[in-house]
């Protein structure tokens, strides 16, 4: 099993920057594909990208391309989600999800474990 916890939200300006973080305890994170997700009031769950367990892919949602990047640190067991130019519909709880195959995928039922979320918060 793996624990995930996720970091780093907060508010942010529109058009400024902020990284979150989801680190891994248990089996280590470099066992496992990370997908970031978010979810707003009303709305269903999204996926925002993701990284393959072997570090050597990354996938981004079309509304969040150019402007967010995700990286691992497999030696602090944590993958970052980098958020660059944010904008107020990025506003949202953002999760960390783990499965154990090497792909990302969008569909949230694939993801074996996740976090308990952190809230991101945009002023406009």
């Amino acid at each position: 099993q793996v624990q995930l916890v996720e970091s780093g939200g907060g508010l942010v300006q529109a058009g400024g920057s902020l990284r979150l973080s989801c680190a891994a305890s248990g089996r280590t994170s470099s066992s496992w594909t990370i997908g970031w997700f978010r979810q707003a009031p009303g709305k269903e769950r999204e996926f925002v990208g993701g990284i393959t367990r072997s570090g050597s892919s990354t996938y981004y949602a079309d509304s969040v391309k150019g402007r967010f990047t995700i990286s691992r640190d497999d030696a602090k067991n944590t993958v970052y989600l980098q958020m660059n130019s944010v904008k107020p519909e990025d506003a949202a709880v953002y999760y960390c999800a783990a499965r154990w195959a090497n792909n990302v995928v969008l569909a949230t039922a694939l993801y074996d474990y996740w976090g308990q979320g952190t809230q991101v918060t945009v002023s406009s």
